[in-house]
């Protein structure tokens, strides 16, 4: 009896170990929708394999209520290992020292020296550490039509901003055609932002003493440039209205011959229009030989608070592998992180051509809005709208509508500075 009592004993212990040593890391997921879930299971599921030990729970939080969700989760103490961390949060949780800098990581990483140069910026725009590693990017670049281009007498796609502006009036001059789908109502403000920053040579949205610089002369050129764009006859009258599904549109039914938008666009449009009628090109560059596309990403992040912190890295470095990425960004729909990502064949195309250009080119250089504002998305789908609105339509001038922003933005910029 006293043996079976050992044994039974040394069994118990045996097990008690083995529950203890098993590990469960808690993943946030906030950009939900049913096909991303799905990829981040598979992924998920192949490091637990390799993992044995490990266990991944994930949480995916609607995005809709996703940050007031996660906020309420970690003031309460509910704070997840591993989260998916979208560009516009990284300031608030890099700065109030909520996220491990996974720089060390990342240096010991067999995958760290493929990153581009551009994500590992991205990732450590916060404090220059990266508290986080992007997974991806929807990055500005400009798809053209080359059946109207060719039509039109274009020899091929235009390099610089006055370059762009002959070539579309060029295609207007065809009937029924015009050269650039303008985004003149809802979700227009990317490209009043660009085309103020190519033409001014710099993507500051501010001076050193905080004043907006949307209003400097060369930044209302670029607003003046959008404005002939549409006055000019160069762009289709009702575009002052188009938002994105009416830009697409107006794209891949081949009223316009140019279209600046991000990756998800090219789903709509590769359904309808043969690979070899269009392509995408790096957006043009201005006076200073300078672009500067909006950029938008989101990326994995690691809470300090985590028990598990190798673990969690871990997976965080099976989330952002070569595989894993390529597989990532092919089904959601982004940039991939790698370098060589573009020699992939399906990004190997000329419809992926001028995004990986813009990323690892230094004409380019990506934008981030500055949504730390607290009235950024009033500014933008309000103010912005409804003033390049009545610019388009000729009631207010360039320099009228740069200053109403240039007031706006740095009274907003003076708040934000203040509450720091």
């Amino acid at each position: 009896m006293k043996i079976a009592g050992l044994a039974i004993t040394a069994l118990a212990g045996l097990l008690s170990t083995a529950c203890y040593a098993d590990t469960t890391l808690k993943l946030v997921e906030v950009i939900t929708s049913p096909e991303r879930t799905e990829v981040l299971k598979g992924i998920v599921a192949e490091y637990e394999a390799a993992n044995p030990g490990v266990t991944v729970e994930i949480t995916s939080l609607p995005w809709g209520e996703a940050f007031q969700k996660l906020a309420t989760m970690v003031s309460g103490g509910d704070v997840p290992d591993v989260v998916e961390m979208p560009d516009t949060w990284l300031a608030l949780y890099a700065g109030g020292d909520q996220l491990v800098d996974l720089d060390s990581h990342i240096a010991g990483w067999a995958h760290g020296a493929t990153l581009t140069d551009k994500t590992l910026a991205m990732g450590r725009q916060s404090g220059g550490k990266a508290y986080m590693i992007p997974y991806g990017f929807y990055l500005r670049a400009m798809f053209y039509n080359k059946k109207l281009l060719a039509e039109a007498g274009v020899a091929e796609p235009p390099k610089t901003m006055d370059e762009f502006m002959a070539a579309s009036e060029a295609v207007s001059k065809l009937p029924g055609k015009y050269g650039y789908c303008l985004r003149g109502g809802p979700g227009g403000a990317n490209g009043w932002v660009m085309m103020a920053a190519t033409m001014n040579g710099s993507n500051e949205f501010f001076t050193a003493d905080g004043k907006s610089r949307i209003n400097e002369p060369d930044s209302v050129k670029g607003i003046q440039f959008l404005m002939d764009m549409y006055q000019k006859g160069y762009a289709p009258k009702d575009s002052v209205n188009w938002g994105f599904n009416e830009i697409v549109a107006g794209f891949y039914s081949g009223t316009c011959a140019f279209l600046d938008q991000d990756p998800d666009a090219l789903i709509a449009i590769a359904e309808r229009m043969p690979a070899e009628d269009f392509a995408v090109m790096p957006m043009p560059v201005g006076p200073a030989g300078k672009a500067f596309p909006t950029i938008g990403f989101a990326g994995w992040s690691i809470f300090k608070t985590t028990q598990h912190e190798d673990d969690a890295w871990n997976l965080v470095a099976a989330l952002s592998s070569p595989e894993a990425n390529a597989t990532w960004s092919k089904r959601v729909g982004v940039i991939p992180i790698h370098k060589g990502a573009d020699q992939d064949p399906y990004f190997k195309t000329e419809q992926f051509k001028g995004w990986f250009e813009e990323l690892n080119g230094e004409a380019w250089v990506p934008t981030i809005m500055p949504t730390y504002l607290e009235q950024w998305g009033y500014f933008t789908s309000n103010v912005l709208k409804d003033s390049a609105q009545e610019a388009l339509l000729g009631t207010k001038t360039a320099q009228e509508v740069a200053d109403e922003w240039a007031a706006f933005l740095t009274d907003e910029y003076s708040k934000w500075k203040a509450s720091q």
